[in-house]
């Protein structure tokens, strides 16, 4: 059997957006569901690029949650550490948009976040076999808003110190997803101290660290080897391996921002697999990671949906082609 290089725990879910760009929730007439969920993003994003990923999550035992463990299985992404819960429901969260493509959450419909089934994954579930094979562990923030999920993210953050794996973060701050986001900062602090690579917005690092200067968080942490802050229109910063640079952001027409942050992070880890963590001391490839990251990112921006519109390697190679181009 061959076994995920990347493991990405926490949530998948159905982003359910509305039809309608720039109305607000009572104007909205239809919404049209996609999978999503930031570590599920990111772990098929990755198969598409080439890099092999398993997820490590929980839905339900219904037919959303069936189809998404489909959505997985079909496109190549490790579901050996899925679990259904037998009564908790697969979460779907509720989406509206801009005109710009920018989205805000509308909430759950007539769901609590804490009744869904990715609240309940559990510990003792884990497949510890995925551990002693892979390199990257990508976790995001949301699964600490809940006792089982956070005890599970502990947990598998002592299996990827035993097995000597990497641990990457996405900030991926969602206030609606905590019971109460006002105790959100300390235990997201206490995550970051695992942390190898941080990824985040620049909200986010505004939020969290009053700063967005990622070489000023990499100093914070202490034990980070790279932090990349996104700014959506305004490109991105980072600091990896002691080299810091801004990359401009692509101009394009952006459709839909859902799952454009997971794309980016996911662009990273396939280069990060690809060109080894030691390489990234070198000024130029560190440059050239992040830049392919952002073209990752920002293609998943250009059609509806987080999954549906991620791109392939061929894709990439070709949009940075055309780009060093013009």
């Amino acid at each position: 059997m061959t076994y995920p290089r990347v493991l990405c725990l926490g949530e998948i879910l159905f982003d359910c957006l509305a039809d309608r760009p720039g109305i607000s929730l009572e104007e909205v007439e239809s919404w049209t569901p996609y999978p999503g969920g930031a570590p599920a993003n990111v772990a098929c994003a990755l198969v598409k690029l080439g890099t092999s990923a398993g997820f490590i999550g929980a839905v339900g035992v219904d037919e959303l949650g069936n189809s998404l463990v489909q959505v997985l299985q079909e496109i190549g992404v490790d579901t050996t550490g899925v679990q259904q819960h037998p009564t908790a429901p697969t979460r779907q969260v509720y989406v509206l948009r801009n005109e710009a493509g920018d989205r805000s959450f509308a909430g759950f419909g007539e769901f609590n976040t804490a009744d869904f089934a990715d609240t309940r994954l559990l510990a003792a579930q884990i497949p510890e076999v995925l551990f002693e094979n892979a390199e990257f562990l990508v976790l995001g923030t949301l699964e600490l808003a809940y006792p089982d999920s956070r005890e599970t993210v502990a947990k598998a953050i002592k299996l990827a110190e035993i097995h000597n794996i990497k641990i990457i973060v996405d900030l991926n701050w969602r206030p609606v997803f905590w019971p109460n986001p006002d105790e959100a900062k300390q235990p997201i602090k206490e995550l970051l101290k695992k942390v190898d690579f941080l990824k985040l917005s620049e909200e986010e690092a505004a939020w969290l660290f009053e700063t967005t200067d990622a070489g000023a968080i990499t100093y914070r942490l202490d034990s980070a080897e790279g932090v990349l802050v996104t700014a959506g229109e305004k490109g991105c910063s980072y600091c990896i391996s002691e080299n810091e640079g801004k990359i401009p952001a692509f101009r394009v027409e952006i459709e839909d921002t859902t799952g454009a942050g997971d794309g980016f992070l996911a662009g990273f880890i396939h280069q990060l697999c690809k060109e080894g963590i030691k390489s990234l001391a070198d000024r130029e490839i560190a440059k050239k990671v992040v830049t392919y990251a952002s073209a990752v990112g920002v293609m998943t921006a250009m059609k509806p949906g987080a999954i549906a519109a991620q791109p392939t390697t061929a894709e990439v190679e070709a949009f940075l082609y055309l780009y060093k181009n013009i």
